[in-house]
């Protein structure tokens, strides 16, 4: 996963501005280009559907969307406005979730901005300098609210058979593999959190995963539970070709840490208790 976060960042990282402020932003018609937008007209329309999403959040979107003009130049040394956009890490992040899903950029840039905007918490230098067991609580901290927001998502859309719908998006993820057999390839106890014994990139592997389906199922308005978990395994399974693609470490070829987070924190414990004693 380490090799998508790489691409990505130089990808989208490349195309980002800092105002005089410090303040972070992103042009429209230079995140149109890197969407593979070729008509503003489109693109355009995809940026009206990110506002109406942040209003629906009760956001202001004069905050995230400011209108702007880019000057070219035409023929004969004249000069063309052209509307433009200054865009903020949000709305970013927006538009690409309201893009066509079918474009590996797109893919590429909802895993940028999925992630990025779910670390807003800490600077990107701050998780940058967290130590590997640092991280994985981090992540495995996003993943809890991942799965709980996924799973009201997934109730309303007709889920009531939740250890089935997590299981497709899985075998989507893992080549086939259930929890079960995640499980048991990691040697873990018998129902021992597969999640807290996941490495950072393997738990951010499956927050894209879980963000991506929740999101389909609320774009799609999925109301089957048949259809929701063929959603979960397609979106797992969209996960695993972009690492593909990238020639990333597949999720089951990466290492399973010595100690899980559990036993981690109980060692936590027994410090501080040895500490304060």
């Amino acid at each position: 996963m380490n090799e998508i976060m790489e691409y990505n960042e130089k990808i989208f990282e490349n195309i980002k501005h800092i105002d005089e402020f410090g303040k972070e932003f992103w042009y429209a018609r230079e995140l149109q280009k890197v969407l593979d937008y070729n008509e503003w007209r489109k693109f355009k329309g995809v940026i009206g559907k990110a506002k109406e999403a942040c209003k629906s959040s009760n956001i202001n979107t004069l905050y995230h969307f400011i209108d702007t003009e880019k000057i070219i130049k035409v023929a004969q040394g004249a000069q063309r406005k052209l509307a433009d956009y200054k865009l903020s890490r949000y709305a970013c992040y927006l538009i690409v979730q309201n893009a066509d899903p079918r474009k590996e950029s797109v893919a590429l840039g909802q895993t940028y901005f999925a992630i990025q905007t779910r670390k807003q918490e800490i600077s990107e230098k701050e998780y940058s300098e967290l130590t590997e067991d640092e991280k994985r609580f981090y992540q495995r901290n996003l993943t809890k609210k991942g799965n709980f927001s996924l799973n009201q998502t997934a109730k309303d859309a007709g889920v009531k058979n939740f250890d089935q719908f997590h299981n497709f998006g899985y075998k989507g993820l893992y080549n086939g593999e259930t929890a079960d057999d995640i499980a048991k390839r990691k040697g873990l106890r018998y129902r021992e959190d597969i999640l807290d014994n996941m490495g950072s990139d393997e738990l951010i592997a499956n927050l894209f995963r879980i963000s991506q389906t929740e999101q389909k199922l609320k774009r799609e308005n999925i109301k089957t539970e048949k259809s929701a978990n063929s959603t979960h395994y397609e979106v797992g399974k969209e996960v695993r070709n972009t690492i593909e693609k990238l020639g990333g470490t597949m999720p089951e070829n990466l290492p399973t840490p010595k100690k899980s987070l559990k036993e981690l924190e109980k060692e936590k414990r027994e410090k501080t208790l040895k500490e304060k004693a």
